[in-house]
């Protein structure tokens, strides 16, 4: 940061350069020396110059060159009392603000969010994301946030906002009526949902969320844990059916090795259960066989949307699907890709070149 040079007594230029990317506020430094008339006032693009007389707002300046007469300082001119002009110097604070965006900043849930599910009833959830932030009010964020403090960094408001953003996407979830399920392919609509409710808040600290993200909603390890369990049995399901149709039509095909098996296995099966059964044909139940093992579950980002769960193998067909591809799984921190998880290994299955044409 740089400030003005001294010329003589008084100040004659008034600037502000900053290389640190992360001061919203910068106070100008006058040194005990007042400020001289026809000063120069440079006010930078993304910059705003708030003048302070005597802890008292005055005028705001945006980007331009100024030189500080009475006719464009007519706050400070009614505060000093300057109804004839005025050529002697005077005191005052001016404070820069920088009114560029602030990105990439982070939010999240420090704790589970309790919601309403209509299929599973009361559940917790996390989620976390991104935003962008830029003062819109100099002179609101200066009275509201910044107050006297000569050097205001972005990471001394990003607290309260992370507030006010956790407090807000509480109530926006509880109101979306999105199954839990569901949330994580509507993060869209749900972030759009929380940015309309909580610009009114920060709007009345001098402050603009241009950008905000839903990066991921996730449910509770032990609870993904219970869904898990619950897809595996649908899926158990599905097989049993598919191995009764896959018996059914191999016995159709009339001398089939395959045909000739399963009579033989139904025969023989018919035969115990006939002699399983009492004297009334009662036939005692059968213990259901217990499922197939399944593997992981795992869910893929594409265009800012997941969909899954998929097997490894549905991994490897969907389109575009690679080592930079965004997954995550149950048990896992955050989404990843796919090349830096236990995916690895189906990119090392690749067959070996054709032989050359003889």
């Amino acid at each position: 940061m740089v400030f003005g040079f001294l010329k003589g007594e008084f100040i004659d230029v008034i600037s502000w350069t900053d290389d640190t990317r992360d001061t919203m506020v910068w106070r100008f430094e006058r040194r005990d020396n007042a400020i001289k008339y026809g000063a120069k006032l440079t006010v930078r693009e993304g910059q705003a110059a708030v003048f302070v007389n005597e802890g008292q707002i005055a005028d705001v300046f945006g980007p331009g060159l100024y030189e500080l007469q009475t006719n464009n300082m007519p706050i400070m001119t009614t505060l000093q009392h300057w109804d004839h002009g005025f050529s002697s110097p005077f005191k005052a604070e001016v404070y820069f603000v920088s009114t560029t965006r602030f990105n990439d900043l982070k939010w999240g849930t420090q704790n589970p969010i309790m919601c309403r599910d209509p299929e599973f009833g009361p559940v917790r959830i996390r989620a976390f994301g991104n935003y962008s932030m830029r003062v819109s009010d100099a002179a609101l964020f200066l009275k509201e946030i910044v107050g006297t403090d000569g050097e205001f960094t972005a990471d001394e408001v990003s607290t309260q906002i992370r507030n006010i953003i956790v407090q807000q996407m509480s109530q926006a979830l509880a109101k979306s009526g999105i199954p839990v399920l569901d949330m994580a392919a509507n993060t869209v609509d749900l972030a759009k949902l929380v940015g309309q409710a909580i610009a009114p808040t920060v709007g009345a600290y001098g402050l603009t969320l241009p950008e905000f993200y839903i990066e991921n909603i996730s449910l509770p390890d032990e609870v993904e844990k219970v869904l898990d369990k619950r897809t595996s049995m649908g899926i158990a399901g599905d097989l049993n059916k598919y191995m009764q149709f896959n018996a059914a039509e191999g016995m159709a095909q009339p001398g089939s090795a395959m045909g000739a098996t399963m009579g033989a296995a139904m025969g023989a099966g018919m035969g115990f259960q006939m002699g399983q059964q009492g004297p009334w044909g009662a036939q005692p139940a059968a213990a259901p066989p217990p499922p197939p093992p399944v593997g992981k579950q795992w869910h893929l980002a594409v265009n800012g949307q997941t969909q899954g769960p998929f097997s490894e193998q549905q991994l490897t067909q969907q389109p575009g699907f690679g080592r930079a591809s965004q997954v995550w799984t149950a048990g896992q921190d955050g989404w990843k890709p796919a090349g830096d998880t236990e995916l690895t290994r189906l990119f090392g299955q690749v067959p070996p070149p054709p032989p050359p044409g003889v």
